[in-house]
């Protein structure tokens, strides 16, 4: 089956309602701690990714029974210490961040040796950030490079309580660290720069020992260990990720509408809704409820007339750190200079992002001057594309393959985008829903 898709023409008008699939977040969340619960948890819409598809068989060899059909998953948890070791075991978390970390601190409480692998691209990234607090509560860690994967997880029976500052806003780290305080004696207490609080929301619905109290710029968490956690029933909402390829698809095309259902508004994730509508961008929230500790609701976006430039605040970066290629895009577009700074978290993800932004961007024609964790981009609102674009070798980065085929779709040009496998991490039906806006050929 062909790897590569071929982009020649810009989209047209359109007026759509869509849903997309389920939270990937939310989904590797459930499956981790639903394997901790005492009883079976069910899920429906859960994400059917490689990435929570490889938590899945993580937990399936940790001991625990899943059932995984067409529109429902169950999880037949064992409890807090429910985890069976076997000889050699191996958990693979492919291409997962956030698999890879978070399960580290599930396992800090096993005393035999586990080893995680990844694909190429986890195994460049860095683990040390991860290792060294789960280290502190008790745990043993052997890395590659005292850095990378693979690395080996030698728990312990008796872990104690840890204070650990989190100064990157990296919602894998702050969330692998509750974990483990979930296992251990005592109070783990917890400063973290702002991110994603998906965990906190998740353990405090599941009225687990934690408190979160909000600051300006980091919150203080104190977890201590839990004795039990009940089966977790869950539909999952759409992801906003997800979601912001067809937001800023609406932007970038004339006269166009969308609305897209049930969307996970999580204030944590929404960054790129603020910079959106800072920018210009018509974004509406209808039908509004709150699910399990987490904001719902129908987004409505309109394409603007024009686009204005944006000097991004930095305490949006979090909220948004998995959009920021699309954000590059809109901002191409804009009419004046965009400049986006303190990023350096961009290149900490499945390939370094800010320097594949500035690629796409330059072969598009947009001028931009680039640091290790700042961008300036020279908007044109009149940009044309006629020349051709290829794009590969970029680490199987999915989320540079989708941004590259909104590109296409909004600014023309003939595009040869490569590596379209790479959906199956986050979104296999990307393309999917991309042919009811456009037929695209494949090669």
């Amino acid at each position: 089956m062909s790897n590569s898709v071929i982009i020649k023409n810009k989209i047209a008008k359109f007026n759509k309602v869509i849903s997309v699939s389920g939270d990937k977040s939310l989904s590797i969340r459930w499956v981790l701690l639903s394997s901790l619960a005492e009883g079976v948890s069910k899920a429906k819409n859960l994400l059917l990714s490689e990435d929570v598809l490889a938590s899945i068989k993580a937990i399936r060899k940790l001991g625990i029974k899943c059932i995984l059909s067409k529109d429902e998953c169950r999880i037949y948890g064992k409890g807090l210490n429910g985890y069976k070791y076997r000889k050699n075991l191996l958990i693979d978390a492919k291409n997962s961040g956030t698999l890879g970390r978070l399960i580290l601190g599930l396992l800090i409480n096993i005393p035999k040796p586990i080893k995680l692998i990844g694909d190429k691209s986890l195994s460049k990234r860095d683990f040390k950030r991860i290792s060294d607090p789960l280290s502190k509560f008790g745990a043993k860690f052997k890395l590659k490079n005292n850095k990378n994967l693979p690395l080996v997880i030698i728990g312990n029976r008796s872990l104690k309580p840890i204070n650990y500052h989190e100064k990157r806003g990296s919602a894998q780290c702050k969330s692998s660290v509750i974990f483990g305080g979930i296992l251990a004696n005592g109070t783990t207490k917890i400063k973290a720069k702002k991110s994603r609080n998906h965990t906190e929301l998740l353990c405090k619905y599941l009225k687990l020992p934690i408190t979160v109290k909000e600051k300006k710029n980091h919150d203080i968490i104190k977890v201590n260990r839990a004795k039990f956690i009940k089966p977790i029933n869950y539909k999952i909402p759409s992801d906003i990720s997800s979601s912001a390829f067809f937001i800023v698809l609406t932007a970038l095309s004339k006269s166009s509408k969308l609305t897209i259902k049930n969307v996970n508004i999580n204030p944590s994730r929404t960054g790129i809704i603020s910079i959106l509508k800072k920018m210009g961008i018509q974004i509406f929230f209808k039908n509004q409820k709150k699910y399990k500790g987490e904001k719902i609701a129908d987004i409505k976006v309109k394409s603007p007339k024009t686009i204005k430039p944006i000097n991004c605040p930095s305490k949006l970066n979090s909220g948004a750190i998995d959009e920021f290629l699309i954000i590059f895009l809109v901002a191409a577009k804009a009419n004046g200079v965009s400049y986006f700074k303190d990023l350096s978290e961009l290149n900490q993800k499945e390939s370094p992002r800010l320097k594949w932004g500035e690629y796409i961007l330059n072969n598009m024609g947009v001028k931009t001057i680039t640091t290790k964790d700042s961008i300036k981009i020279f908007g044109n609102p009149n940009l044309k594309i006629n020349n051709k674009i290829i794009i590969k070798n970029y680490l199987k980065d999915h989320r540079v393959f989708m941004a590259s085929v909104i590109a296409a779709l909004s600014f023309g040009g003939k595009w040869i985008i490569h590596d379209k496998h790479s959906i199956k991490t986050s979104f296999p039906n990307f393309l999917k829903i991309i042919n009811k806006f456009n037929n695209i050929k494949y090669v």
